[in-house]
Parts: structure tokens; C-alpha cells; sequence
């Protein structure tokens, strides 16, 4: 293994570590030791891959985004039309719940942290404002080809992000209520009968 891939390696089960951590015992709650330990690597090891521990916060947010950028991309290159691409998006919300595991208490994290430091304030966001463009901007697609009915894109665009980060909130506050993943693509359909023009 290269000097690179051991860095690599390194980086990884930091950031790996630390998203256990943070999801365990919050952001407040865990030390760099903390993360170090479950790492199996040194302080030093830590400060010669991240500057600090909101470092590693901030690039754990970001990996979390990239996901779902990826996956959303994904979608609109499968879907003929924009109401596929809002029943593909409940698929693959249940997919999220499933595979979420210990992300779900991380991303309520990154939204308590949000209100305390401006930095993350910042990260957190910019991503939800370019998600609310990304909505409308789909909602005005459907608009301009016929599939749904002539509507205010941007409140409809939050009224998509309001549904998905309130379904992702339950499913943290109660994770074994419902199915959650089911209830995301039930709700969604729901919305979507509002949405299409009929």
C-alpha cells in the first residue's frame, strides 16, 4: 500500500469514526479523542487530516449532500416526465430511510449546529436553498410540458423540501412507528395528486 492509500485509509476511518461519534453522543458530545480511539490512529493523525473537529463536521455534510445530489441526478436522467421523477424520488427517499442507519441523528446535527455557527449555518443552507431551485425549477418543467398544473413553482418547491425534511425529522424522532419509507412514497403520491393537472 502507497504512502497515498494509507492516507486515504486514514482519512476514511475518520471520517467514518467521527460520524458514529457524532451521531451517538452529538457534536457537543464527542472530542477529537473520542473519534481518534474509534479511528485507531493518533491526534496527530487526526490534525495532519483535518484542521479541527468542525472540519470533519463540515466534510461529513458534504459527502452526506454529494449522495443525494447523485442520486437526484440519477433520477432526472431516468425520468421521461416530471411526475416519474417525483415517484422515483419517494423510491428512493425509502431507500434512505433504509440505508440511513446512524445518519439520521447526524442530520439533525448538522441542523442543530446550524443555528449555533455561522459556518455551518452556511454549509447547511446553501445546500437547501440550491435544493429549493432545484424543485422549482422541476415544478416549472412539469408546468411548461403539461404534466402538472400551472402553479407557483418556488411554493411548491417548498412544499417538497418542507415534506422531505419533515419525513426524514419523524423517522429520526421515531424510528419504529411506521414504516417510514412507505408512509415518504404514500405522502408523496398524495402530494403529487395536487400537483398534476388532471
Amino acid at each position: 500500500m502507497t504512502t497515498q492509500q494509507r492516507g486515504e485509509e486514514t482519512r476514511k476511518r475518520l471520517l467514518d469514526a467521527a460520524q458514529e461519534a457524532f451521531a451517538l453522543y452529538g457534536y457537543d458530545g464527542t472530542s477529537v479523542a473520542e473519534i481518534c480511539r474509534r479511528a485507531g490512529v493518533t491526534k496527530g493523525a487526526f490534525y495532519h487530516h483535518f484542521p479541527s473537529k468542525q472540519d470533519v463536521f463540515l466534510e461529513l455534510l458534504e459527502r452526506w449532500l454529494e449522495g443525494v445530489n447523485a442520486q437526484l441526478a440519477a433520477l432526472r436522467a431516468q425520468s421521461r416526465t416530471v411526475p416519474q421523477e417525483l415517484v422515483s424520488m419517494s423510491e428512493t427517499m425509502r431507500r434512505v430511510f433504509e440505508e440511513a442507519g446512524g445518519q439520521l441523528p447526524l442530520f439533525l446535527e448538522f441542523l442543530a449546529k446550524a443555528g449555533q455557527n455561522p459556518q455551518v449555518w452556511q454549509a447547511t443552507v446553501a445546500p437547501f436553498r440550491r435544493y429549493h431551485r432545484f424543485f422549482a425549477a422541476m415544478i416549472e418543467r412539469g408546468v411548461a410540458e403539461g404534466s402538472l398544473r400551472p402553479l407557483d413553482a418556488d411554493a411548491a418547491s417548498y412544499l417538497l423540501l418542507a415534506f422531505a425534511v419533515g419525513m426524514l425529522a419523524l423517522g429520526l424522532l421515531d424510528p419504529q412507528g411506521t414504516d417510514w419509507g412507505q408512509l415518504t412514497e404514500e405522502g408523496l403520491q398524495m402530494l403529487l395528486q395536487g400537483l398534476e393537472r388532471t
